[in-house]
């Protein structure tokens, strides 16, 4: 079995943020790390949405990320600390749109690659001048490196200066900022070393954390620890004070519950407790910690945001006694309460970018800095006894304004594909996110559109045209609409309305109808042309005799029309702005069904190409130019007639694309653009040809079915470059995005006719008629390659299933630390209970209603969080949901402690007339250090077709139910590592059969026939049979290599499909000749030697397929994705991606892109420095599985190396691109 990987959605979750001005002085980007994946990000200041430039696999793992700018300079380096054991600088190129590892700069090799103990990579701390980086490995070793610059004012690295101590674990390392001064850092570190030598434990039970500075000596040019002194409690983050003529310098550090201003001298230490919510249920023994830190400094004033675990954001100032040179207090005021963030940062644009821990991305607009308000200040000056803190009452954003938001499927709990919704393209439905903020969504393949207005016209249009009144307008002035026996037209202002001064014929259908010049207009219908010049002047060109005019082609200049019986007659627009006919006219051999004219390109008089289809099935080049006009260039058949044609100017990747960082907007590039000829046929297939800008030949033809309508083709502007937008039965945009060309269907309903639509308030959009209707619609999420639709949940989704019957959802929900919602109203009470009894007595009535309205008002958890509750504290529901709707059907809450594992449905022979459902529960689970109080496995009768579950029993079982699955008209129900057969009775499920050889745990189990495929958590795979007439589960095989498991899929009667929790996929097959009718030895006689292979059993599953994605994969099943596709391995992984092993159906396939992945190896260059064969054999060696990733980055490289490569495949270069672009294709999108 061979296999291609692909991507189809990249990870959403962001691990790190940083930002800066990386393209060139005053342009500020963002740059995130989405594990193997970087991105930048540019948020436009003038409508407040985030533009992703830039997209690019690192293949390797990127473990922090710090900007850097030297002394002097106006923009900065990005450092990269990676699994690749080398430091690397990258810069960001605004004019190519590629990230690039710094010129001059070496990547320094300092240690093994992988994420190691002792290799640095972990930590980055940099000089706040420029001047050093420090790279830190979690134990032992750290590294500093100082910069600088050469004559040419090119960056350069020193060899790395050793700040290694054995036995030390560090947490955190900061640079401090000490103005030009030798740089200093400080870490937060453990010396395990006396531990390690004490056996009684009480050296670790007194372990104490410490702050030390290390100090590099740019004079000796070595590093020295130059200071350390022990914490009172554990800390978890250091934020850096501006220093020299900015601030105070030193560090805060965040510990549990307070905050602590260091710093070297005579500084005293000056702690902050961080405050809590008032009233809250928490747990009263719950320390809370600061999560996420963003700092903003100006020219007089800086000031940190710091995030605690709860989302709450404190603003922080320190207030500075210049004189003495000391800070004297903290000052902490409550800012806004954000979604958890695993980083943060603020822009010098007043936006303040959140990356959430779990879920979408929000970018927030900072109206005011919290100074005015009327929010208490909590200050460290005041005197508050040991442990006690200050309360604050959260609320709704008062600083903050939501300007944008992107999506984010991260983490991806669970997956099934499935047709739902009857739309013959099968739907994926996802659950995703953590806590309140849960999410099931049901992606779809296409363009997000948002409708921005929607009337009714008076009879059933035909066409639409938009029209500018002059060339150089921005937006448009009138939008023509042609009906069957008349035109209206609409002017373009404040609001859309009817005028009949436009100059336009209004008693007769439209042909066609443009801007033409400079400042005139033209309409073509059926009996001529009419040409109104801007003064209102009109020209007419009647038709001549009895011939009508049937089809016409327009640009800026030149103006082509197709009489009946197939004649051409071809105008040109003179310098003053006259329209003349050629003195000839041509007979085409057949009628003329369509036309396509191209834009006249920038600094030419006309556009060299004409292309007409007629009714023998050709398309046919003709040429415009005055040497050879209306002489025919080439010609090519079709599979069938054409129905529209559109030349357009697309941007490839072979010219390179060039960004205009201003507004994050890509831009037109002069020698870059290709001509492509697009051809809808009538029986829905749509052809891309490459036009040869010389001769007019076409050549390299992609072919598409994008629906079962004749396809009408448009020529249409998304981000300032030509589109296509083609419709048939559903509507497709084909478009280039970051280089690469997207064929995309909109997530619309179909459209007969539309044009490209610019106004004040819509600068990019389309106008559209479906049905008697005229819409305005946008389309904003360009590149994205599926659109959501979202369902809320209430605590985070684990598993769930699809009632077959009805298309029901029957979801289980559980979260730890939490609540139900009889427990939380229980708390509240007992909150203003002890209120009211703590009060005097005259005071007691006025503390009554105080009470009350706290019990009244509910805070949203989804904006706040849930309260937490102790360890080994759970809430769970099992929910019934509708997913088209959106509606929740059923929900059944279980007691507290209790959380819900797995479900399935069942029939058992014994009641066949009834469908159950199972759900297994586990008591009072503690996960660390794990135990528990057994499980129960809930037991409900499904009723009113699915919408209602009723109670029957639950059985009580000594150990947590994991996984069930149906079998052979019995439940197969794994119970911690026994693996048992359960009948139903009428008080609880009869256990009938049981093995307990599993090792550990069971994550999974499938079966096929007789066949029993089990998972272990450590174990991989063991593989049982079911003994019918013994009543004996049987192991007959297993696995050679530990896999510690999480999904599992069958492929067939001996193939399974595994994923594990470190990021591999594999595939295993039972050997040929196994023998699964294995005899149980009662007496434990037979001899040693005769056990099974390496004490397990007698048979080893054989390792088909090997592949290391870099997430974790939670979920793996066999899906077709496209309808009239062909089926493919879909998984889905913990940080929001989704990918497709595609199977190779040919050896000259798998040989060809094996050459191309060889290729690709030698000549890629990796973005972290990292082997591409060693990040894909991260544990096991990569096997029969090609990396499709790596392939596709073929179409980015430049011209010399696509045409060397393509040489040694003995094919062109644009054959290549195509085989990339069908094996995509034909399985998914």
């Amino acid at each position: 079995m061979k296999l291609y990987n692909l991507t189809l959605q990249r990870p959403g979750g962001i691990t790190h943020v940083i930002h800066g001005n990386f393209s060139g002085p005053k342009q500020q980007e963002i740059i995130v790390s989405r594990g193997c994946v970087l991105e930048v990000l540019k948020p436009d200041p003038s409508t407040g949405k985030i533009h992703t430039l830039l997209t690019c696999n690192a293949f390797g793992t990127v473990r922090t990320l710090h900007p850097i700018r030297l002394t002097g300079s106006n923009r900065d380096y990005i450092v990269v600390g990676s699994d690749s054991g080398r430091i690397l600088i990258l810069e960001y190129n605004g004019q190519k749109n590629i990230l690039e590892k710094a010129s001059n700069v070496h990547q320094e090799t300092f240690g093994k690659s992988g994420c190691r103990r002792i290799v640095p990579g972990q930590y980055l701390a940099i000089d706040p001048k420029g001047r050093a980086v420090l790279i830190g490995a979690i134990e032992k070793q750290k590294l500093v490196y100082i910069l600088n610059r050469d004559s040419q004012a090119r960056l350069t690295i020193s060899s790395p200066l050793e700040a290694h101590k054995a036995n030390t674990i560090t947490f955190y390392t900061v640079g401090v900022d000490v103005g030009f001064e030798n740089p200093v850092f400080a870490c937060l570190e453990v010396d395990y070393e006396e531990t390690d030598n004490d056996h009684t434990g009480q050296a670790a039970h007194d372990i104490k954390q410490s702050l030390t500075f290390y100090e590099l000596d740019l004079g000796l040019n070595h590093v020295v620890r130059k200071y350390s002194e022990p914490l009172e409690k554990f800390a978890n983050l250091l934020i850096t004070v501006p220093g020299g003529t900015e601030g105070p310098s030193g560090v805060l550090v965040c510990s549990e519950n307070y905050i602590t201003f260091k710093n070297f001298g005579d500084q005293p230490d000056i702690r902050c407790p961080i405050p809590r919510r008032r009233n809250e249920i928490d747990d009263r023994e719950r320390t809370m910690i600061i999560v996420a830190t963003a700092t903003h400094k100006t020219k007089n004033m800086f000031f940190f945001l710091v995030q605690t675990e709860q989302g709450d954001i404190f603003k922080i100032t320190l207030t500075h006694d210049a004189d003495m040179g000391m800070v004297t207090e903290i000052r902490l005021k409550y800012f806004d309460t954000v979604p958890v963030a695993s980083a943060m940062c603020v822009l010098r644009t007043g936006f303040l970018f959140i990356a959430s821990e779990f879920g979408n991305h929000y970018l927030y607009q900072i109206t005011q800095l919290g100074d005015a308000d009327d929010e208490p200040e909590f200050s460290s000056s005041e005197r508050l006894e040991e442990e006690d803190t200050f309360f604050f009452v959260p609320r709704k954003l008062k600083n903050l304004i939501l300007v944008d938001e992107m999506d984010s499927l991260s983490p991806i709990t669970g997956c099934h594909i499935a047709d739902l919704a009857n739309e013959d393209t099968p739907q994926l439905y996802v659950t995703c996110g953590r806590g309140p903020r849960s999410t099931l969504r049901i992606l779809r393949h296409g363009l997000e559109v948002t409708e921005m207005a929607v009337s009714e016209l008076p009879g059933s249009p035909n066409a639409v045209w938009t029209v500018k009144k002059r060339a150089d307008d921005p937006f448009d002035a009138y939008i023509v609409v042609s009906f069957i026996n008349a035109t209206l037209v609409l002017s373009i202002g404040e609001t859309v309305e009817e005028v009949t001064d436009s100059g336009f014929l209004g008693t007769t259908p439209t042909l066609s109808c443009s801007q033409l010049g400079d400042d005139s207009l033209l309409q073509i219908y059926q009996e001529g042309i009419r040409h109104i010049r801007a003064d209102k002047r009109v020209n007419e060109w009647r038709a001549p005799g009895k011939k009508m005019i049937t089809r016409a082609a327009v640009n800026q200049r030149q103006v082509v029309i197709g009489l009946t019986g197939g004649e051409l007659v071809y105008f040109e627009m003179d310098t003053t702005g006259q329209l003349n006919e050629y003195t000839e006219r041509k007979e085409m051999p057949g009628d003329i069904i369509c036309m396509a004219l191209g834009s006249v390109p920038d600094g030419e008089q006309r556009s060299r190409f004409l292309a007409v289809g007629l009714s023998d099935s050709t398309v046919r080049i003709i040429s415009l130019d005055p040497q050879d006009c209306l002489s025919r260039l080439s010609m090519q058949a079709l599979p069938a007639p054409a129905e529209s044609l559109c030349i357009v100017e697309m941007k490839t990747t072979e010219g390179g694309v060039v960004v205009d960082t201003t507004s994050g907007r890509e831009q037109q590039v002069g020698p870059s653009t290709t001509a492509f000829l697009n051809i809808g046929l009538q029986n829905g297939v749509l052809l891309r040809s490459v036009l040869d800008s010389v001769t007019g030949d076409m050549s390299d033809t992609r072919t598409r079915y994008i629906g079962s309508k004749p396809v009408k083709l448009f020529r249409i502007l998304m981000q300032g470059n030509e589109a296509v937008l083609a419709m048939s039965s559903r509507t497709w945009l084909s478009y280039t995005y970051q280089g690469r060309f997207h064929l995309t269907p909109l997530s619309y309903e179909s459209l007969e006719h539309a044009s490209g639509f610019a106004s004040e308030q819509c600068p990019e959009g389309i106008v559209a008629i479906a049905g008697n209707t005229l819409r305005i619609l946008t389309l904003e999420k360009l590149g994205a390659i599926f659109n959501q639709e979202i369902r809320k949940l209430k605590l985070t989704p684990r598993r769930f299933i699809i009632y077959p019957e009805m298309n029901w959802l029957y979801l289980i929900e559980s979260d730890h630390l939490s609540y139900t919602e009889i427990s939380k109203q229980q708390k509240r009470e007992q909150i203003g209970k002890d209120m009211v009894d703590a009060a005097d007595d005259e005071d007691k009535e006025a503390t009554r209603e105080v009470a009350n309205a706290m019990l009244a008002e509910k805070i949203p958890e989804e904006a706040f969080g849930a309260a937490k509750a102790a360890n080994g504290m759970w809430a769970a529901q099992l929910r019934v949901m509708d997913p088209i709707s959106g509606e929740t059907k059923f929900i059944y809450e279980f007691e507290q402690n209790e959380s819900a594992v797995c479900l399935s449905l069942m029939r058992f022979d014994t009641r066949p007339a009834d469908t159950f459902l199972l759900v297994g529960v586990a008591r009072d689970l503690v996960l660390s250090p794990r135990s528990h109080l057994g499980g129960m496995i809930y037991c409900f009768l499904v009723l009113d077709n699915g919408e209602r579950l009723h109670f029957i029993h639950r059985t009580v079982v000594d150990e947590v139910p994991t996984a069930i699955y149906p079998f052979l008209g019995r439940a197969l129900i794994g119970v911690g590592s026994s693996l048992r057969i359960y009948e139903i009775g009428k008080k609880k499920l009869l256990k009938k059969c049981e093995n307990k050889n599993i090792p550990n745990q069971i994550v999974t189990i499938q079966a096929l026939g007789n066949r029993i495929f089990v998972t272990d958590v450590q174990e991989s795979i063991h593989i049982l049979r079911y003994k019918q007439m013994e009543n004996q589960l049987v192991t007959f095989a297993d696995d050679t290599c530990p896999r510690f498991t999480v999904a599992c899929c069958l492929l067939d009667y001996s193939t399974v499909c595994l994923t594990d929790k470190f990021g591999n996929i594999a595939i295993l097959r039972i050997p040929v000749d196994a023998n699964d009718d294995i005899e149980i030895d009662p007496t434990g006689s037979k001899g040693l030697w005769d056990r099974g292979l390496l004490n397990g059993a007698s048979n080893k599953c054989e390792l088909l397929a090997h592949f290391h994605v870099g997430e974790m994969v939670t979920s793996v099943q066999r899906a077709m994705l496209i309808s009239g596709g062909s089926e493919s391995l879909v998984y889905t992984t913990l940080s929001g991606s989704i990918g497709v092993l595609i199977p190779f159906a040919s050896n000259e396939d798998y040989d060809f892109f094996q050459h191309l992945e060889m290729h690709m190896r030698a000549e890629h260059q990796t973005l972290l420095g990292r082997d591409h064969l060693a990040f894909r054999s991260y544990y096991y060696p990569v096997k029969n599985v090609l990396d499709g990733d790596l392939c596709e980055q073929y179409n980015h490289l430049d011209i010399a190396k696509q045409k060397m490569i393509a040489e040694g495949l003995d094919r062109t270069a644009s054959e290549v691109a195509k085989k990339l672009e069908d094996i995509r294709t034909r399985f998914a999108f």
